[in-house]
């Protein structure tokens, strides 16, 4: 979306298209922001994003987020907002189902070396 085109997107459509953790999909365009979904399971690396928040939105499962000396468990239908610049890492015991927001290119590690593609479905 995004690019003159409208159109209803289904989150759980979309999620059932792949099935690799860790590895974002983007589904639309927001001003130009990636709107992603994304599975987690087991720990991604600590890592930051010096120049964005970072925006995580569990819609199914269960998410814990190390942000610097704390620990957030998200849930179904909470999120959570990572300043910029603050160190943290998701994590997921079982797989869990994220919508993601951030600036169009972001890498996913903070380092585009690092990151992983963001293909679009």
């Amino acid at each position: 979306m995004g690019d003159g085109n409208m159109g209803k997107v289904n989150l759980a459509e979309k999620l059932a298209t792949f099935d690799e953790h860790w590895s974002p999909r983007i589904v639309a365009d927001y001003n130009g922001n990636d709107i992603m979904v994304v599975k987690f399971q087991g720990d991604f690396p600590f890592h930051d994003h010096p120049d964005t928040d970072d925006f995580f939105l569990v819609i199914e499962g269960e998410v814990t987020l190390d942000v610097e000396d704390q620990t957030h468990v998200l849930g179904p239908g909470e999120l959570f907002v990572v300043p910029k610049g603050v160190r943290h890492r998701p994590r997921a015991e079982r797989e869990a189902k994220v919508l993601l927001i951030e600036p169009a290119g972001t890498p996913n590690t903070g380092d585009a070396e690092t990151a992983a593609p963001k293909p679009r479905i």
